[in-house]
């Protein structure tokens, strides 16, 4: 049902049962946090545990994980007590070969991340969540992994971090 039917059918049916204070909520994002209840958030390290190592990933994920809370509520996040915490370690960064040729070279290289999420509600211990969630970007073979390394490592942060907020903040 379109989005501008529903609401005309509830303005509808506010007028239909007289109610004064009927009104219609919804958000862009997802984001199904009550502000009146949900106030600041923790956002800590994110250090990577992972066997092989890319160090600016680690700053990259956490980065892009704040600036998209920042955009997308209006919580506070703040380093001392807060009413939900976000917490975690980049477990996976892991290449591996995708399409073999017919001479047994890969042609395709995946690069996957796996992040572990420990999300804590603080005033509603049953939306709290330990989850892990990966991401991956195809590339060319022959393209060398320092030459699209940065591009690949910002493009799987903001999906992880879009999988995150659905699973934690958007309580989806």
């Amino acid at each position: 049902m379109p989005l501008r039917f529903l609401k005309i059918l509830l303005a509808a049916l506010c007028v239909v049962l007289g109610t004064q204070s009927c009104s219609i909520k919804y958000t862009l994002n997802g984001a199904a946090l009550d502000y009146s209840v949900y106030k600041t958030i923790r956002v800590s390290e994110f250090p990577i545990r992972a066997a092989l190592v890319y160090a600016p990933l680690q700053q990259t994920f956490e980065n892009a994980l704040q600036d998209y809370i920042q955009r997308n509520t209006r919580l506070t996040i703040t380093d001392g007590a807060s009413d939900l915490e976000l917490s975690g370690e980049i477990t996976g960064y892991a290449l591996t070969p995708q399409a073999v040729t017919e001479d047994a070279y890969a042609s395709r290289t995946r690069l996957t991340i796996t992040v572990r999420v420990k999300y804590v509600d603080n005033k509603n211990d049953k939306n709290s969540i330990d989850q892990s969630f990966s991401a991956y970007r195809d590339f060319d073979a022959t393209q060398l992994l320092i030459d699209v390394q940065d591009q690949l490592c910002q493009e799987i942060s903001e999906e992880l971090v879009d999988l995150i907020f659905n699973a934690t903040l958007g309580n989806w």
